[in-house]
């Protein structure tokens, strides 16, 4: 039996090894798809301004424009999870990027490119690697804090960039120095691109060039193939990115806690109807309008002029709102407290879409009952999030969404009093019309989530 015995344990041994290399072949073998098709921009189209890019021994070599827009060479293919390895070699005054998971839509802004941008910058700054939103957020990872990746970068020669696109997760490294480690889930797929930054009418900039080659992508496997990054990660979910900041915006809500915020008609929180779960505020389902299980809740402050940004999730056929300029006291009754109303509806599924007291003025963005919203409104579907935006200075009002105004007025103008006159506020005297008021988010019995609730106030309102 002895010689049985070894047989088998060679076999176990030999079984092991081939196991063992055809891991690491499979792992060696992935496939990285070349980007640079030999001298040519096959797979490639150029978006924004008048730039222009040729491949020389496949080097792909961007030359700067005068008075023309930021100008893009971008993949004709869209990618959401990937690795991408590129070299790229900037003059040194020059600004440029690397634009990933980046779209242009008709409904944004005429279709500017926009999304994430690998930002390259041979400046004095060298925030190479850090992650700016171009034409959204503006920063969302800088380097100010991280001078090993601020030395990286190498004036006047060949850089590497590494991004890791995994989720809500994007890590880049310049030169093998870890330098941004981003959670952010605002887009998940988009085009690839290779920015030459506009000059405007700089003379002394006309002619410079941005150089990219070895530019190659994986998008199978990448388990295998992530690396795990030394930097505390950067998180913007309920949080202020680095521009809010420094432009004066302030959390509403914390994400965790009730802090803040009451109920409408209550002197604390409800004790049900509301959940705090991963970082979400979620109004639950009830069945039925103006829950009496948890209610409206209330900014325990109010507010004068402001700007109010949040993002919202609607459920299938759900219906909730923002509303503002709200006082609670005008409204002891049941019901819903007064104030002028940023509908949140599923505009194909519940009733409302169809009713008001004018023409679609209770769909979703919509004034509600007043003025309806731009029919091209770029909603998101249903269970994904929507950025809602209100903007109220002296009196001007505009409702954006996801980056684009739907809707502007004026409160107190004639036309917004007629409108008031033909709607079911004419029984309520001057609505709309405080001086200040509470913020209120609306429970109408169907489950709506919410996070990332800020708000910015002038320096001169402040209280």
């Amino acid at each position: 039996m002895r010689p049985i015995k070894q047989i088998s344990s060679i076999s176990i041994v030999a079984l092991l090894a081939v196991l063992l290399i055809s891991c690491k072949s499979s792992k060696q073998n992935d496939s990285w798809i070349d980007l640079i098709q030999g001298d040519t921009l096959n797979g490639w189209n150029i978006k924004g301004g008048k730039a222009t890019y040729e491949v020389v021994d496949g080097v792909v070599i961007g030359t700067t424009a005068a008075d023309t827009p930021n100008t893009f060479l971008t993949t004709n293919q869209n990618y959401g999870d990937f690795i991408l390895e590129i070299e790229f070699k900037v003059d040194p005054t020059m600004n440029s990027g690397i634009q990933i998971r980046s779209n242009t839509l008709p409904s944004y802004r005429e279709g500017i490119v926009h999304g994430y941008q690998v930002e390259i910058d041979p400046s004095k700054r060298s925030w190479s690697g850090g992650i700016y939103d171009e034409k959204r957020r503006k920063w969302l990872n800088t380097l100010e804090n991280n001078p090993k990746a601020q030395k990286a970068f190498k004036q006047n020669q060949w850089n590497h960039y590494r991004v890791e696109a995994i989720g809500d997760t994007i890590k880049t490294w310049i030169n093998q120095v870890p330098a941004s480690y981003l959670i952010d889930d605002k887009t998940a797929t988009g085009f690839i691109g290779l920015q030459v930054h506009s000059i405007g009418k700089k003379k002394d900039k006309l002619g410079k060039q941005v150089m990219w080659k070895n530019a190659r992508i994986l998008t199978e496997n990448l388990s295998l193939h992530t690396t795990k990054s030394p930097l505390k990660p950067v998180i913007t979910k309920n949080n202020l990115t680095v521009s809010e900041q420094k432009s004066g915006w302030q959390m509403l809500w914390d994400g965790q806690t009730t802090k803040g915020w009451r109920g409408a008609k209550l002197q604390s929180f409800p004790d049900q109807g509301w959940v705090i779960e991963n970082g979400e505020l979620i109004v639950l389902s009830t069945g039925g309008a103006e829950s009496a299980a948890g209610g409206d809740i209330v900014t325990t402050r109010e507010y004068t002029d402001f700007e109010l940004q949040l993002d919202f999730k609607l459920t299938a056929g759900a219906n909730s709102g923002i509303k503002y300029y709200v006082d609670t006291e005008l409204n002891k009754g049941p019901g819903s407290s007064i104030g002028l109303e940023y509908q949140i509806l599923d505009d194909e599924l519940h009733i409302d879409a169809k009713r008001g007291s004018h023409e679609g003025s209770r769909r979703v963005c919509s004034l509600y009952d007043l003025i309806k919203a731009d029919p091209e409104k770029p909603i998101h579907q249903i269970e994904s999030w929507n950025t809602a935006y209100i903007k109220s200075i002296n009196n001007h009002v505009e409702h954006w969404l996801n980056g684009v105004k739907v809707l502007e007025y004026e409160r107190g103008s004639e036309d917004f009093l007629k409108l008031v006159s033909e709607s079911k506020y004419s029984k309520w005297p001057n609505f709309g019309l405080l001086e200040k008021g509470q913020i209120l988010l609306q429970d109408h019995g169907d489950k709506v989530s919410f996070r990332n609730i800020k708000i910015r106030v002038p320096k001169s309102k402040k209280h």
